[in-house]
């Protein structure tokens, strides 16, 4: 594997890594986390499906497209725990694969545009595209965690309600994504750990630049010039010049 090039590996993790956190916003922007459906045994009126999501309430009759309640403030008064929790966790979990997105690609601009050998005087405040590449992998496996386990809650929260009240409530489609959108997350951390576990064998330390051989001093710069006054004169060859009789 090129560990010193842009790598198909890379740019697989980068793009898994975009598409889960658009399925990430769009599970946060839907109002589609739970549905609580009203049964009535009139036959002059229709069933009401109420639609929960993290933000906004609205409930529809059967058959119709328009919410007849639509409540816009729902954020600020939602009485379901979980939905509350991941009110905070969603959003959290979006910036920090933000954040390893954005560290990923420093990595793959590091690898794209740096030349191989750098700059002695510079060495070492150069950025290393594989250790970038490990971090924004744990990163990644960090939002997925964040992500996962109040997703998941849900499920089980659901059945609770169902327990305690009527069996009207049910998980709806934004709860599958967000699970959907943590297992891109958790592929991404494990391809990129995988490309860095490929390269961990190179001689260059973990956040230093990438290049053929291990940088030293003696490499670019040359010796001074009281190393070499201090040499004896027998280790200096003198041509000697004969005249020939």
């Amino acid at each position: 594997m090129g560990c010193r090039e842009v790598h198909a590996a890379t740019v697989l993790a980068f793009l898994s890594g975009t598409a889960s956190v658009a399925g990430l916003l769009a599970a946060v922007l839907l109002p589609n986390w739970r549905q609580m459906r009203l049964y009535t045994f009139n036959k002059n009126e229709r069933n009401v499906t109420v639609y929960t999501g993290l933000w906004i309430k609205c409930a529809r009759f059967d058959g119709s497209r328009d919410c007849v309640i639509y409540d816009p403030q729902w954020y600020t008064a939602v009485d379901q725990l979980d939905l509350r929790v991941l009110q905070f966790a969603l959003p959290l979990s979006m910036f920090t694969a933000v954040s390893a997105l954005f560290l990923c690609l420093i990595g793959m601009c590091n690898t794209a545009f740096v030349s191989s050998v750098p700059n002695v005087k510079l060495a070492k405040c150069l950025v290393n595209s594989a250790g970038c590449h490990l971090v924004a992998g744990l990163l990644f496996l960090l939002a997925c965690a964040i992500c996962l386990t109040p997703s998941v809650w849900v499920i089980f929260y659901n059945n609770y309600l169902n327990r305690k009240y009527e069996p009207i409530f049910s998980f709806d489609i934004s709860v599958f994504i967000a699970i959907a959108s943590a297992g891109g997350l958790f592929f991404t951390s494990i391809l990129l750990c995988l490309w860095y576990c490929a390269c961990k064998s190179l001689p260059s330390p973990f956040w230093q630049p990438l290049y053929p051989h291990a940088p030293s001093m003696h490499s670019y710069a040359s010796q001074p010039y009281s190393a070499r006054s201090r040499l004896s004169a027998m280790d200096i060859d003198i041509p000697v010049v004969t005249h020939a009789s």
